[in-house]
């Protein structure tokens, strides 16, 4: 890839804002860019909800879904330890760890819950993407 991965972290400001709602809405303009999107999740329980939110939300709108190991789609849900090079050229981050070379990928989108664990996870995050040879970017967002 030529150019570096472009990371972005989203921190929402307030406890009430949902991590997975920001994901659909992110998902669903990457996708309107034409982009292949992997949304990555802690565990199979995490793929499940947020399989069953995109059916629902953006609300009225069509987000080409499907969990990876049930096929294909322009946005998969999976797994960190399942996310592969050629699935994605948008990774949407909903797990307390790091990506693994994320610079095989155009655009990383971290995701910041307002709890103060989920925080310094981020942090630590950020942190290690700039040990990379990355360079952050952050967005606060006050509102789903």
């Amino acid at each position: 890839m030529s150019e570096p991965c472009q990371v972005d972290f989203y921190v929402l400001q307030d406890e009430s804002l949902s991590a997975e709602l920001l994901a659909c809405r992110l998902a669903l303009m990457a996708w309107q860019q034409g982009h292949r999107i992997m949304v990555v999740t802690e565990n199979e329980a995490a793929m499940d909800r947020l399989d069953a939110l995109m059916w629902e939300q953006p609300q009225g709108r069509f987000l080409p879904h499907v969990k990876k190991q049930h096929g294909t789609a322009p946005v998969l849900i999976s797994r960190l330890e399942q996310l592969q090079d050629e699935d994605a050229e948008v990774v949407i981050n909903l797990t307390r760890n790091t990506v693994p070379a994320p610079g095989r990928f155009r655009r990383l989108l971290e995701l910041v819950p307002a709890g103060e664990a989920q925080r310094q996870a981020s942090r630590d995050k950020f942190r290690e993407y700039r040990q990379q040879g990355l360079n952050p970017d952050s967005h606060t967002i006050n509102r789903n």
